[in-house]
């Protein structure tokens, strides 16, 4: 993560009210927290708009984008190579897929954004686990 982008990050985690847990969060730490909150977001959304509630979907997805553009801008492009790459392009075509499932009320493209967050989510998950296992002593 660069320097700008964890900023950026960290900021757009801010937003969500949970100060203490970003300031004590490491970079990886940060990131799963992005991926937890925005695939809680996009969960939202689809309850919202399965409820009716066009407003508030509206907002969850607003918030959604917001956190996937936090993890877009939170990548280095120069160091992370191609996975770096694919995953700025897979970003970027989250944020475009909400955008549309905002303008068509469609849930089937909150479901295909939220099952890519989530084998991102579970994939950092064990990266985590395994940086974890290599940093303990044997």
């Amino acid at each position: 993560m660069n320097s700008y982008g964890n900023q950026r990050a960290m900021h757009q985690y801010r937003q969500m009210g949970v100060q203490s847990q970003v300031d004590d969060a490491t970079p990886h730490q940060l990131i799963q927290m992005m991926l937890d909150a925005a695939v809680g977001r996009v969960a939202a959304a689809r309850g919202a708009l399965v409820a009716g509630e066009i407003r508030t979907k509206g907002e969850l997805i607003g918030r959604a984008i917001d956190l996937v553009e936090g993890l877009r801008i939170s990548l280095d492009q120069k160091a992370g190579g191609d996975l770096a790459e694919n995953l700025f392009a897979l970003y970027d075509y989250m944020a475009r897929r909400l955008l549309e499932a905002n303008l068509r009320n469609d849930a089937s493209i909150l479901d295909e954004v939220a099952s890519l967050l989530r084998e991102l989510q579970d994939g950092w998950r064990v990266m985590g686990q395994t940086l974890a296992a290599e940093a303990t002593p044997a």
